[in-house]
């Protein structure tokens, strides 16, 4: 496996596409011999999914610093995101793969007179995938993701935030990339805020104007919890905005399918347990399902039992909402609504039987 490993690294260090294919194939069968299924399965579906020739990052090595702080303003990096880790609705995932499309079909549309503008902008509550969004648009079509280190790029010193703007744009144009701006509400903020400064106000300026100068081989994707801070100007700078919200209850039982793929459970193949999660889950974000889940998965790991319940799913959940358990009573009827059967919460959780029995007595008495 170490040599496979070095042959691939060196295969990258020298921009050897083929060298890497073959070793990575290789080492994908020799962990399947040794009885790994999950990693040979993702190490299949990235050589499989990935198109184009491998990106060289020479052209990367000189990033952009803050004068201030001399930290680096740009992290880039190649995701590898596929289709199956993309879950939102039908229409979400439609317009994604639509911004795609126009970008990869541009000059056909240049040559039916169609001005070309590769903005995106996505906005939504936190965790519920923009970042993804941006890895996976980076991952279908080859270019790497440049993304600004806002923590860097807002400087101290004023009229310094402005400049650093211009260095990320005039760094970002002189490769075919994605430009990726997290957090944008930091940067393009309303310009009647009574509460800013106008040197602050004047970097609004600063940022419209590198969107305007965008190469049109290039793709500017920006990325915001707090859309109602955003000056109206930018909003126009975007030929397509999208709406990312928590999951629906069909697309958070994808979510199960997916976090629970390779884990040892009871869950996915009893619909009524599947019901009763998936309704558990309503109101949370992608990320919060898929560290809940995580957690569940490790706790399993960690004290030797062979599956995942539906009880240690509950459990994780109950907790994320509350961060304690106060009252085992509240807990144990949080458990039964859901569905929790007495000998799987005994068995999963250590609640003594009798407890379960006395609490669900007098839940049945309530009714």
């Amino acid at each position: 496996m170490y040599t496979e490993l070095l042959k691939i690294i060196e295969g990258g260090l020298v921009g050897d596409k083929e060298k890497i294919s073959n070793y990575s194939a290789i080492l994908a069968d020799n962990l399947e011999k040794q009885g790994e299924v999950a990693l040979p399965k993702k190490i299949r579906a990235v050589l499989s999914k990935k198109k184009g020739t491998l990106t060289s990052l020479d052209g990367f090595s000189t990033q952009p610093v803050d004068a201030e702080s001399r930290m680096n303003i740009v992290e880039i990096s190649t995701p590898q995101i596929i289709d199956s880790q993309i879950v939102f609705s039908k229409y979400v995932e439609e317009e994604i793969t639509g911004f795609i499309e126009y970008y990869k079909q541009r000059d056909s549309l240049l040559k039916a007179g169609l001005e070309i503008s590769n903005s995106l902008l996505l906005y939504g509550p936190p965790g519920c995938g923009k970042t993804t969004v941006a890895q996976y648009i980076s991952s279908i079509t080859g270019l790497p993701l440049v993304t600004a280190r806002l923590d860097g790029l807002v400087s101290s010193l004023l009229g310094s935030t402005a400049k650093n703007i211009r260095k990320i744009f005039d760094y970002a144009s002189k490769r075919e990339c994605i430009l990726f701006l997290d957090e944008f509400d930091v940067i393009a903020k309303l310009r009647d805020d009574k509460n800013e400064l106008g040197e602050l106000k004047r970097v609004v300026n600063s940022l419209i104007q590198n969107i305007d100068g965008m190469n049109e081989n290039n793709i500017l994707i920006a990325a915001t919890n707090h859309h109602e801070l955003l000056d109206p100007a930018i909003w126009r700078r975007f030929s397509k905005v999208i709406t990312l919200e928590k999951p629906k209850k069909e697309e958070i039982g994808k979510l199960l399918n997916i976090f629970l793929e390779n884990a040892s459970e009871d869950i996915l193949n009893n619909n009524k347990k599947t019901e009763k999660i998936e309704n558990a889950f309503v109101g949370f974000s992608h990320s919060d399902i898929k560290t809940i889940i995580n957690n569940a998965i490790k706790k399993s790991i960690i004290y030797e039992r062979n599956l995942v319940t539906s009880s240690d799913v509950l459990r994780e959940i109950y907790f994320h909402q509350n961060h304690s358990i106060d009252s085992e009573d509240d807990f144990i009827n949080y458990l039964l609504r859901n569905n929790a059967p007495h000998r799987e919460i005994n068995e999963s959780l250590g609640i003594p039987l009798r407890k379960i029995q006395a609490v669900s007595k007098n839940q049945t008495s309530e009714r």
